[in-house]
């Protein structure tokens, strides 16, 4: 298959250089700075310990999926969750192959009191500023995506933004390459999450996780995400000391979300 990262990349250098002559910097620094203070997305889903937190993803579309909801309104998805028991919300932002929207995240969080993520691919310091300006709680930085540098300008504007930062990895090599960045700046504003999708072939395998646990520093931090779909899915992370997982797909093709999410969670008689 086509490496479809790198084409998704490709287009955000665009969509980046664009948003950037629409809307300058300063103009967003502005925003951000008139913003209500952004929720505590790394308290929400590392307590309490030894409990399973659930980090909700609201999605339409995936390159992987195509369309997942046709019904699809975000706030009432968002809602959902927060009765089935979510910790925290994932929101896709990018347009083109996950059919988001920034403007979802003003909307979900005026419904919901749970902190938010911005889920999209971040490039560039000025995205970090516009998830901010836009009400996000908390980004995705894609080990993949960045070379060091760029992640630790992005990881240091975060936390002076009192952002929350999911890093993820997928590759052994990129999680080395992270590792010795994870609590930096400060400890209380970072998590470090697995993909089981590789991101190339956006092929999926749950053990992925299991298999790189052993070179994970803190288990504590570490958020399991792509391919959970039941609560065996569950309790099998849980065993292995995982109590941190972001499930999107599965949810999203459920006729009722919130009994799906209290399922996952908690089993089927939950429900």
């Amino acid at each position: 298959m086509p490496d479809i990262l790198a084409e998704i990349v490709d287009h955000k250098r665009q969509e980046v250089d664009a948003a950037k002559s629409a809307v300058p910097v300063e103009e967003l620094k502005q925003l951000a700075d008139e913003a209500a203070p952004p929720r505590n997305f790394f308290a929400a889903v590392t307590r309490p310990v030894g409990s399973t937190r659930v980090i909700a993803e609201v999605k339409r579309a995936s390159p992987s999926a195509g369309l997942i909801r046709e019904d699809f309104d975000p706030v009432a998805i968002a809602q959902a969750y927060h009765a089935g028991g979510a910790a925290a919300l994932s929101c896709l932002t990018d347009k083109k192959y996950f059919q988001g929207d920034l403007g979802y995240i003003h909307q979900i969080k005026d419904a919901v009191p749970l902190p938010v993520l911005r889920k999209d691919f971040l490039i560039d310091t000025y995205q970090v500023w516009e998830a901010r300006a836009n009400g996000a709680d908390a980004i995705l930085l894609i080990a993949e995506c960045l070379d060091e540098p760029r992640l630790i300008d992005m990881l240091i504007l975060a936390t002076e933004l009192r952002m929350t930062t999911l890093v993820e990895v997928h590759s052994v090599d990129n999680l080395l390459r992270v590792r010795p960045h994870l609590g930096f700046p400060q400890p209380q504003y970072q998590l470090l999450g697995i993909n089981n999708r590789n991101l190339s072939t956006m092929t999926t395998d749950l053990s992925h996780t299991l298999r790189l646990l052993e070179m994970v520093d803190a288990p504590s931090i570490l958020v399991s995400e792509s391919g959970i779909r039941t609560h065996d899915d569950i309790r099998k992370l849980a065993d292995a000391g995982i109590h941190r997982v972001l499930v999107g797909e599965h949810l999203m093709k459920q006729p009722d979300i919130t009994a799906a999410l209290e399922s996952l969670i908690h089993g089927p008689a939950a429900a």
